[in-house]
């Protein structure tokens, strides 16, 4: 027997995958997650799957992992106590910014800048001085580099990010930077930005090099304490880290670049859902991730999520390659409150999961999204197939006083909360649709999480849907993707040249270089040379534009019929996104920006297996009724999902319940069981 295992950290629940790779058996679990040490977590739901399969530790092949920890610290905005050194000069660079206001120039009148990641008491800078194409202009300051290394030194600030002007193009001063760090004050931790984003725009640039900085000594503690309980279970099994660009890197490479974790949990359900939807025969989706802090949203395109390089995390832009999430504190444990102009809010803050809901008995005080499901019978008073008994008297006594505040009856303010919820989900729907130039109506949406399938008949109605996907263990999707992605590693290199004036033997000569660390970061992680596989890819823009476009470079000789090719596409892309393109008109010259190379090392995905259809006889998944208030409290019966079998509907009003999480069919809905064991909740167009 072999066995790769994914586990997936969320705020509430530890959600965990095991598949069988001898004979594809996938068996999925959760468990409490455990925040005062996540491993005791993360231990008990890998010995939960090996139970479920009769193994033991020796039979583990990998163990993959994705985890919030990069995420919450910087949502939570605990960054540290930070140093930056900087070229002599650009010391205001980080208050300096960028001027762009958000929501457009009618709330610049109220915006105020974010607070500086580094105060500017602790930024240091050291003269000399590059062009951008890094031919040096004045030579880098020893004198000066040392001094800045020993006043850190002194004040005991032990994280530093190094950013220096057009290290991008030359990293030889930022090396010397790094070395003279070490002599002089060995115990800092390092983050220099040639290593972490060999991009131009300094700003950027710079938050990104420091919150790698920020977030280096968290998560390499974190990693090791897992490590080193897994080696318990499993003695030197291989370890990966999930990225946020889709791919998973070992844990031993991963504390050199924690950057590239902040999505992690988020970029591991996206890849899930987009598997399973492809499967199921559908390449147009969106995704709705539902956990107990938040829930995550992202799009599907012809089976791929959409990457982005203009993310951020919390107030911090983070401009390294990620799926294109948006993340709402719409949650099952989202608070529900009163405003001082005494109107209902739900979340952002939430219950978590200690204290948890009221409905959970350790000690909330306040309602929560989840308080409002068991109020109104939607869910059952337990969680995870009986295993987690919840107290409904608590609930209801919570919410009755939210109510008699709001001069709302029980039920009214239940609903209410729940509508305020989905409509939260909506919006950061139509962020990643609406705001992109997309029709959320063409979509179909995969929804997933322990609280994610909750709301689906509202969503539906709110943005015009054509249905949703529920997929099997919708609990355990994130998990599951963690098993489905491929080792990742993405390099870039800013090259400022018109195409008119673009060399392509020059061209050739950086992708050559991308590619070798790109092969030598695979070499590492064990895949051999001829497993390799290496994307290409250019930004290119009209000249004067601020911004790029992202488009593929073709396999082979890079050529000038090549380079050729790559324009066409950002013609071609431009089009697509803005609706017009300048191709063919010389007046409108094209510039390349940057180019990337990522190295992927292939892992074996886990097969869905279609499942014998049933009878249509879904009696046999029923288990009795429950009072369920939609519009109004009605007996309503119950299925059981294990039960349904391909082929079975199910008319509203119902509840479709599962060990992980549950479906409330809304009168007028009807579910579909497919062939994979899906659920597809569409809306009856007759109403």
């Amino acid at each position: 027997m072999r066995i790769r295992i994914g586990v997936d950290t969320g705020g509430t629940f530890t959600d965990v995958v095991a598949v069988d790779e001898d004979d594809g058996t996938i068996v999925t679990t959760k468990t409490p997650s455990t925040p005062a040490n996540p491993a005791d977590g993360f231990l008990e739901g890998v010995r939960k799957v090996l139970e479920m399969l009769g193994a033991t530790g020796d039979a583990i092949t990998a163990v993959s992992h994705g985890t919030t920890v990069a995420t919450n610290q910087l949502l939570e905005g605990k960054v540290g106590a930070l140093g930056f050194i900087t070229t002599e000069g650009y010391e205001f660079i980080l208050e300096i910014a960028r001027q762009s206001v958000p929501d457009g120039y009618g709330n610049s009148y109220f915006w105020v800048k974010p607070p500086r990641i580094v105060p500017a008491d602790r930024v240091k800078t050291v003269g000399g001085r590059l062009d951008f194409r890094g031919n040096e202009i004045r030579p880098f300051d020893e004198a000066q580099a040392v001094a800045a290394a020993r006043w850190f030194r002194d004040k005991r600030i032990d994280t530093i990010g190094v950013c220096f002007l057009h290290s991008y193009a030359e990293p030889a001063h930022e090396l010397r930077m790094r070395e003279i760090l070490r002599q002089e004050h060995p115990g800092a931790v390092v983050s220099i930005s040639s290593d972490v984003l060999r991009e131009y725009r300094e700003y950027e640039r710079s938050v990104t090099t420091l919150v790698d900085a920020a977030v280096k000594p968290k998560m390499a503690g974190y990693v090791a304490n897992i490590k080193a309980r897994l080696d318990e279970v499993a003695p030197g099994v291989p370890f990966y880290v999930m990225k946020s660009n889709g791919g998973v890197l070992s844990a031993d490479e991963v504390v050199n670049q924690p950057i590239t974790t902040v999505l992690s949990g988020p970029a591991a359900g996206a890849l899930g859902a987009a598997l399973i939807a492809a499967v199921a025969g559908f390449d147009q989706v969106l995704t709705c991730d539902g956990g107990g802090t938040s829930t995550d949203v992202s799009v599907v395109l012809d089976g791929q999520p959409t990457l982005t390089t203009e993310g951020s995390v919390g107030q911090y832009p983070s401009k390294i390659p990620m799926i294109d999430v948006v993340t709402v504190g719409a949650g099952g444990g989202s608070v529900a409150w009163v405003s001082p102009e005494g109107t209902l809010k739900v979340g952002p803050r939430s219950a978590g999961a200690d204290p948890g809901p009221l409905c959970y008995g350790h000690g909330g005080t306040e309602p929560t999204v989840t308080d409002a499901h068991v109020v109104l019978g939607r869910i059952p008073p337990h969680l995870l197939g009986g295993e987690i008994p919840l107290d409904v008297a608590a609930a209801r006594a919570g919410l009755s006083g939210l109510a008699d505040s709001l001069g709302l009856g029980l039920e009214e303010c239940a609903t209410g909360i729940l509508e305020i919820s989905a409509w939260n989900q909506a919006n950061a729907l139509r962020q990643v649709t609406v705001k992109r130039g997309l029709d959320v109506r063409e979509f179909t949406l995969a929804t997933f999480g322990g609280s994610g399938s909750l709301l689906a008949c509202r969503l539906i109605d709110i943005l015009g849907l054509s249905g949703v996907l529920v997929p099997r263990n919708p609990g355990n999707v994130s998990a599951f993707g963690l098993l489905t992605v491929d080792v990742r590693n993405d390099y870039v290199q800013t090259a400022v040249t018109r195409h008119d004036d673009l060399d392509a033997s020059t061209v050739a000569k950086l992708y050559d270089g991308l590619q070798e660390q790109a092969a030598e970061a695979l070499d590492r992680e064990g895949f051999d040379r001829a497993s390799h596989r290496y994307e290409r890819s250019a930004d290119l823009r009209y000249v004067g534009q601020a911004f790029e476009v992202r488009v593929p470079c073709p396999a082979g000789e890079v050529d000038h019929a090549l380079v050729s090719q790559v324009a066409t596409g950002f013609h071609q892309a431009h089009e697509r996104l803005y609706g017009y393109s300048f191709m063919g008109d010389a007046r409108q010259p094209v510039e390349w920006v940057n180019l990337r190379v990522s190295g992927v090392g292939p892992i074996a995905r886990p097969e869905l297996a279609r499942l014998p259809a049933g009878d249509g006889d879904h009696s046999r998944a029923r288990t009795g009724t429950r009072a369920v208030y939609f519009d109004s409290a009605a007996d309503t019966p119950i299925f059981w999902r294990a039960d349904l079998a391909p082929g079975d509907t199910v008319e509203g009003p119902a509840v479709i319940e599962e060990f992980g999480s549950t479906v409330p069919v809304h009168p007028g809905f009807t579910v579909r069981d497919d062939p994979y064991g899906n659920l597809l909740v569409t809306k009856d167009q007759t109403r």
